[in-house]
Parts: C-alpha cells; sequence; structure tokens
C-alpha cells in the first residue's frame, strides 16, 4: 500500500510540462482566442466530450453488471454451533 502511495506521490509530483495538441489544433484555438472568434469555444466543449464519454460508459457498464448480478434475499443457513479451527 505504501509503495501504491509512493509511485502516485511520484507519478504527480515529478509532471513534465507538454503540450498535448496537434499543430492545427493549437493553431486553430490560439487565432480564435486572438480573433475574438468562437471557435476556440467549440474546440473546448469537444474535448470535454471525448473525455466525458469513456467514463460514462464505464458507469453505465457498472450499474448493468451490479443490477443483473446482485443477489436479492439471500438466506443464509448458517448453523448455531461454534466454530473451531484445530
Amino acid at each position: 500500500m505504501i509503495f501504491v502511495l509512493f509511485l502516485a506521490l511520484l507519478n504527480f509530483g515529478i509532471a513534465a510540462q507538454v503540450n498535448a495538441q496537434c499543430a492545427m489544433c493549437s493553431i486553430n484555438a490560439e487565432q480564435g482566442n486572438k480573433n475574438g472568434n468562437t471557435v476556440s469555444a467549440g474546440l473546448n466543449t469537444g474535448v470535454l466530450y471525448l473525455l466525458a464519454i469513456p467514463y460514462l460508459m464505464a458507469v453505465v457498464v457498472g450499474v448493468v453488471w451490479y443490477k443483473k448480478y446482485r443477489k436479492k434475499n439471500v438466506h443464509l443457513d448458517m448453523k448455531k454451533e461454534p466454530f473451531h479451527l484445530n
């Protein structure tokens, strides 16, 4: 557990600054902001949609899986005798 926390801190603590847009997208966004165009707002909205869709799909699959495989009204017939391990 401590190793996982160490890796997470290492990953988020030492982050390099990167440019993650293709050349056309970055030029379009820069020119849109300079000219007062609303294309860059549409570009940002599109990126947010692309970001959210995989998470929404994972939530839907999780809910369907939970509803399909959960067991209702399961009665465990346990004996009242003491349980000895030896």
